[in-house]
């Protein structure tokens, strides 16, 4: 039975940086007749949205779709490209790229990790030039792939992929290029083809607005021939018999049928606005945020404002003030969650997130939670940062509505 203390009157307002809430129109996708996932209608399905997910990658090459988390589909893209003993080069921007290479060494290979010292690190984006020098000095080729987080969610910092690329080329390093793009997946714009990306990471419930339970990895052909010959264990990950059986739309295990109709309505409302369209709302959110907290006068954690995400909005709160406990009295009291810290970051800073089925009322209305539970944590606050994201948006209209 639901405990309904923790369901009261009204729409909860679900702020984090993902899950995102689910628009009631994927909801009714999903509520269909679960189907036959070996009869003729499934094919059909299959077949629609792997294409589909091909154009919100922007990749004309093969998309793997998994029944899992985003945490198999790293793991997927290790798995398929790596040997035992290889040695990987990972790149440390927060919290998940942390992860990653943790991940990674489990695995058995030689992850070794780059970045800037401390907490600081966490509040910058990939440095390029640092993963360039390091690729030059290794002469021999050993490094067999880098690996970077695309957006990082754990700190609102969003990396130039294409720079990524760019180091790669003008070190003549022939490694291969894996990009988490968790929660900047159509959200964000992301080119898989032409930033020369190999792998790319990511998942259902951030940006596609769907429920957890849903992970992609967009592939190259340079990717799928280093697959030819990874040795690592794989079954359930592998490539080879997925790459065989969704060419007719079916999968080589049960999938997740029908979150399958929920990511084939949530393409079409994604596809039918315009991918460009999407990308300039969350750019559109991500400033009225961002309005707000310099308004309040608190420091942004994304320190490079070329790096913002338009995703989330990672806030650091006045020392002494624990964030934890800030988040814990604006849920208690205005119905609102918002994202923890993550990692060395955790207690001193929260995040607030602005993507998927989201629209300028209910960023208001949680931006006012925020606002009034700082001044109930005593914060002295330079201004109203309510005040200042309704005058932006009153500046500044949406560019399109969302289709419901």
């Amino acid at each position: 039975m639901l405990n309904l203390d923790f369901h009261p009157t009204g729409r909860h307002f679900l702020q984090i940086p993902g899950p995102s809430p689910v628009p009631d129109r994927i909801l009714r996708a999903m509520s269909l007749p679960t189907i036959d996932h070996r009869g003729p209608e499934f094919g059909v399905l299959g077949l629609k949205v792997l294409a589909d997910m091909q154009k919100i990658f922007k990749t004309k090459h093969p998309v793997m779709i998994y029944p899992a988390s985003g945490t198999g589909a790293w793991e997927a893209a290790l798995v398929n490209t790596l040997s035992a003993g290889d040695a990987v080069l990972m790149f440390e921007t927060g919290h998940f790229a942390s992860l990653w290479h943790k991940l990674a060494s489990r695995l058995g290979v030689k992850a070794e990790l780059l970045g800037l010292p401390g907490a600081q690190g966490w509040r910058q984006g990939v440095n390029a030039g640092m993963i360039e020098q390091r690729l030059k000095a290794d002469s021999g080729h050993s490094i067999k792939a880098v690996c970077v987080v695309h957006n990082e969610t754990s700190t609102g910092v969003t990396s130039d992929i294409a720079a990524v690329r760019r180091a790669m080329d003008t070190a003549k390093h022939p490694a291969l290029l894996l990009v988490d793009t968790i929660s900047g997946l159509a959200s964000t714009d992301y080119r898989h083809d032409e930033w020369g990306v190999d792998v790319t990471v990511s998942g259902s419930q951030k940006g596609l607005m769907l429920p957890p339970g849903m992970s992609f990895n967009a592939l190259s052909p340079k990717a799928i021939e280093a697959s030819k010959t990874s040795t690592l264990p794989k079954s359930f990950w592998a490539w080879d018999e997925m790459l065989e059986i969704n060419k007719t739309g079916y999968f080589p295990y049960t999938p997740n049928t029908n979150l399958m109709y929920g990511l084939s309505e949530a393409c079409d409302m994604i596809l039918d606005q315009g991918l460009d369209v999407v990308f300039k709302r969350h750019q559109r959110w991500g400033r009225g945020a961002r309005a707000a907290v310099n308004a309040w006068g608190l420091p942004i954690q994304c320190a490079d404002p070329a790096l913002y995400s338009p995703i989330l909005t990672g806030v650091m709160t006045p020392e002494g003030l624990d964030a934890d406990a800030l988040r814990k009295l604006i849920y208690e009291r205005f119905d609102c969650s918002l994202g923890t810290g993550l990692g060395k970051v955790k207690g001193r800073m929260f995040r607030i997130g602005h993507l998927g089925d989201c629209n300028d009322l209910t960023l208001i209305a949680a931006l006012s939670a925020c606002e009034m539970g700082l001044k109930l944590s005593g914060v002295k606050l330079a201004g109203s940062g309510v005040h200042a994201v309704m005058d932006f948006f009153s500046a500044n209209p949406v560019p399109v509505l969302i289709k419901n």
